[in-house]
């Protein structure tokens, strides 16, 4: 194996859009510290993936179609702990940021990063550094002051972003998925991704127990 070889970070593409996949394929495939190992569009093939190629990292969207992307780096770090996994997605919400690291990622990084970002970052991450992408860095930065004065919302110790926030308030106020979507202006798959991600943080099986848990905690007025 020649040193250029080496020296390619061995990468697997996960996302759900296949033009997403195809782009970051044609942006890095001329890069040579790069070198795109295999690509999957769910967790399973994820998982296969990276069984299969044995990857530097892995690239991984934060919402897959019907899964969740901190739960595939969760277990791709159960099963292969070797794989450093780096976030590459749409979200600029800093709680995320949060809740990826808490997963077990190793880089966060937004789609709308340039090829010479991505490439940095990949480097970073499998010299064994955690990336957060720069354009984020002022957000975490105030949050993280917010958190040590004690002024921010209790939700964010528990790992709620602010939308699902504004989503558990609504279910507390008894609304269902369709008012809640026109409440706040988002679609009703929408809710629906926001509803399932309050109950798994919260660690209750239905929106009846998230509301009780809600008013007993402080999460909601």
């Amino acid at each position: 194996m020649s040193a250029t070889e080496a020296a390619s970070i061995r990468t697997v593409i996960v996302d759900d859009h296949r033009v997403v996949r195809e782009g970051l394929r044609a942006m890095l495939d001329g890069i040579r510290d790069v070198e795109i190992v295999g690509e999957a569009e769910n967790e399973a093939g994820a998982l296969e993936s990276v069984a299969e190629h044995e990857p530097d990292v892995v690239l991984l969207d934060l919402r897959l179609q019907g899964e969740s992307g901190l739960d595939i780096c969760r277990r791709l770090g159960e099963r292969h702990a070797d794989v450093k996994v780096v976030f590459l997605t749409v979200y600029e919400d800093e709680q995320y940021v949060f809740e990826a690291l808490r997963a077990g990622a190793r880089g966060y990084m937004l789609k709308k990063a340039s090829p010479e970002d991505i490439v940095r970052i990949l480097q970073s991450v499998r010299a064994g550094e955690v990336v957060i992408d720069p354009s984020l860095g002022g957000q975490i930065a105030l949050r993280a002051a917010s958190l040590r004065a004690g002024d921010s919302w209790p939700g964010v110790q528990l790992g709620l972003t602010r939308r699902e926030g504004d989503v558990l308030e609504q279910l507390v106020r008894g609304l269902n998925n369709r008012q809640i979507a026109g409440a706040l202006f988002i679609s009703e798959d929408t809710v629906k991704t926001h509803v399932r991600a309050v109950l798994r943080k919260l660690g209750v099986n239905d929106r009846a127990q998230a509301v009780s848990y809600a008013l007993r905690n402080g999460l909601a007025s």
